[in-house]
C-alpha cells in the first residue's frame, strides 16, 4: 500500500481536474460572470492544500464554501491521505450553481472511494444553495449554525455586493460588513474556525487596502494571525484558461489571539508552477501598528522592501503640508438638471477625467462625451471650489495606462472662470477647500507623475482605483521639495518621464 499511495492520491486531483476543465468549458460566460465564478486548476489547488498546517491524530472538519468541482477538497484531501493516514476526515462542500453539483458530487464521492483504498474514514456533506444563507442562517428544522471547522480551504466567487443585498445584509448581521463576495466569503470562513483553526485562500489581492476593505481587514486581522502570502507577478499565469487577469494571492492564516504577533512568511513567483522564492518579514513591516486603515503592506522581495522603506523616508503627511484631498463633488446623475454640453452663461467649467493632459487641464473639450460645464446657482455652489490652484487626480486607471496614478495641475490661468466643479471620477488636492500655492500645486503633480510613486503604488495597491483614502495614507515630500520641483516646470511646458523623474531624485533625496 505504501508504494501505491502517492499514485492513488494524485489520481485523485487528476480525475478531479479533468471534472473541473469539462465544468468551466461547459459554463455560460454570463452565469461565470453573475455569480463570479473561476475554478482553481490543479497545480494552483495543490499549492493552497500545501500550506495547511495537518494534525497527526484525529478529526479535521474541512470546509470547502464556493467549491465549483471540487479541486480545493481533492488536493487537500489526497495530501491527507499521504501523509497523515491515520486523521479522520469530515468535508462540507457548498456549491450555489446546481449545473456544477453533478461534478462536485462525483469528486466528494471519488474523495471517500479513494479515503477507502488508504483504510481512511472520510465522511462528505454537499450543501446544494447559497454558503452565505447557510452559514448565517443555520440548516435543519431550528436553523442551527454549523459546527466550527479545523479548516476553511477556499476560491471565493468575485463580485461587488451591492449596499442593499441580502448577502450584504445577513454577514454585517454575522460578522462585518463588506463590499465584495470574496470578502464576505472570507469573513464567514474566520467566523466559522475553530480556534486554531486555518483559513487558506486564493483572492484578489484588493482587499489589502481601500476604503472599501477597511471594516473587513479590521474584522480578519483582529481575529487571525497571517502565516504565509504568495504573490503572483504574472496575472495571466494563475487562471490561464479562464482568462483572468484579477492580481492575486495566495494565503494562510491561523484563528487565534492576536495580542503576540509572530513573522510572516511572504513568497513569489510567476505562476504556480515557477521556482518559488520566499523570505520572512516581521508582522509590523506587514500591518503598521496604529494604523487605523489596517492596511496589509504585501512586499514580496528585497526591491518591494527597498521601496517601502523609501517610501518610509519621505518627510511629510498630508496634514504635515496642510493639504487634503476629497473626491470630486459632483455626481453627474445626481446633478443632470444642471449640466450643460458646452459652457454658457451663469455655468462653471466641469472637470472630468477626460479634460486631463500632460500634466493640465485643456478645457473646454467640445464635441465630448461628458457635459463641460455645470450651472453656478444656489444647490450647486457648495458642489464647487473657488478659483485656484489645484490638482486633479485620476480615480480609475486601466491596467494598460503606463502609470497608475495620472496627476494634472488646474491653473486658473489656463481657465479662468468664478468657481470650478471636479466631478466624481477624480480626487482632488486642496488647502481647506480652497486652492494652493502655485510653486506646490505644480511640484505635487510632478511628484504624483514620477515613475518612483508608480513603483510603489503598483506593488501595494492591488486594485486599478486610487481613492482618496489611498492618497491620504501616502507620505509625501517636504513644502520646500515640492516647490523645488515645481519651480523647475515651465507653465504650458509637460515634462517628459524622463525629466519628471530626474526632478524627483534631485529633490527627494
Amino acid at each position: 500500500m505504501a508504494m501505491e499511495a502517492p499514485a492513488l492520491a494524485m489520481d485523485l486531483v487528476l480525475r478531479t481536474e479533468a471534472r473541473r476543465q469539462e465544468a468551466s468549458a461547459a459554463l455560460d460566460s454570463t452565469q461565470r460572470g453573475k455569480l463570479g465564478q473561476f475554478f482553481t486548476p490543479a497545480p494552483a489547488a495543490d499549492f493552497i492544500a500545501s500550506l495547511a498546517s495537518l494534525p497527526e491524530t484525529g478529526t479535521l472538519r474541512i470546509l470547502d464554501p464556493g467549491a465549483g468541482a471540487g479541486s480545493l477538497t481533492a488536493s487537500l484531501v489526497a495530501r491527507l491521505l499521504e501523509e497523515r493516514p491515520g486523521v479522520k476526515i469530515s468535508v462540507t462542500a457548498c456549491e450555489v450553481d446546481p449545473q456544477l453539483h453533478p461534478a462536485l458530487q462525483a469528486t466528494l464521492d471519488d474523495c471517500v472511494n479513494t479515503a477507502n483504498g488508504f483504510g481512511v474514514h472520510l465522511e462528505v456533506n454537499l450543501v446544494r444553495g447559497d454558503f452565505i444563507s447557510w452559514a448565517t442562517e443555520g440548516e435543519g428544522l431550528f436553523g442551527e449554525p454549523p459546527e466550527p471547522f479545523d479548516v476553511v480551504i477556499m476560491n471565493p466567487p468575485y463580485k461587488k455586493l451591492a449596499a442593499s443585498s441580502r448577502e450584504r445584509k445577513l454577514v454585517s448581521e454575522a460578522c462585518t460588513e463588506t463590499s465584495n463576495l470574496y470578502s464576505a466569503f472570507m469573513a464567514l470562513g474566520v467566523h466559522l474556525l475553530n480556534p486554531g483553526g486555518q483559513l487558506l485562500a486564493i483572492t484578489p489581492r484588493s482587499f489589502a487596502n481601500g476604503p472599501y476593505f477597511r471594516p473587513f481587514r479590521q474584522y480578519f486581522l483582529e481575529r487571525m494571525h497571517l502565516d504565509r502570502v504568495h504573490v503572483f507577478e504574472a496575472r495571466n499565469k494563475v487562471f490561464a484558461d479562464t482568462e483572468v487577469l484579477q492580481e492575486n494571492v495566495i494565503f494562510a492564516a491561523t484563528r487565534m489571539d492576536t495580542s503576540e504577533r509572530g513573522p510572516v512568511v511572504v513568497s513569489t513567483s510567476r505562476s504556480y508552477s515557477e521556482e518559488v522564492r520566499q523570505r520572512t518579514v516581521p508582522y509590523t513591516e506587514m500591518v503598521h501598528p496604529g494604523d487605523r486603515e489596517f492596511f496589509i503592506h504585501i512586499s514580496a522581495d528585497e526591491e518591494d522592501t527597498e521601496l517601502a522603506a523609501s517610501h518610509a523616508n519621505l518627510p511629510a503627511t498630508l496634514p504635515a503640508l496642510g493639504l487634503q484631498v476629497s473626491t470630486g463633488r459632483v455626481v453627474d446623475f445626481r446633478a443632470k438638471e444642471h449640466l450643460r454640453p458646452d459652457p454658457v452663461d451663469g455655468a462653471v467649467p466641469l472637470i472630468y477625467p477626460l479634460h486631463m493632459h500632460q500634466g493640465a487641464i485643456k478645457w473646454p473639450v467640445p464635441g465630448a462625451k461628458k457635459n463641460n460645464a455645470i450651472m453656478l446657482n444656489e444647490k450647486t455652489e457648495k458642489l464647487t471650489f473657488p478659483l485656484g490652484y489645484y490638482v486633479v487626480v485620476k480615480r480609475l486607471s486601466s491596467k494598460e495606462e503606463k502609470r497608475r496614478v495620472v496627476a494634472a495641475v488646474f491653473d486658473p490661468d489656463q481657465v479662468p472662470c468664478e468657481r470650478i466643479g471636479f466631478e466624481n471620477h477624480v480626487n482632488v488636492f486642496h488647502v481647506d477647500g480652497a486652492g494652493l500655492p502655485a510653486e506646490v500645486a505644480r511640484g505635487l503633480c510632478i511628484w504624483l507623475n514620477s515613475t518612483l510613486l508608480d513603483r510603489f503604488i503598483r506593488r501595494f495597491n492591488g486594485h486599478t482605483q486610487v481613492n482618496a483614502t489611498d492618497l491620504r495614507n501616502l507620505r509625501y515630500p517636504s513644502v520646500e521639495q515640492l516647490s523645488a520641483m515645481g519651480r523647475s516646470w515651465e507653465p504650458g511646458v509637460w515634462l517628459e518621464q524622463e525629466k519628471i523623474d530626474e526632478l524627483v531624485r534631485q529633490s527627494v533625496k
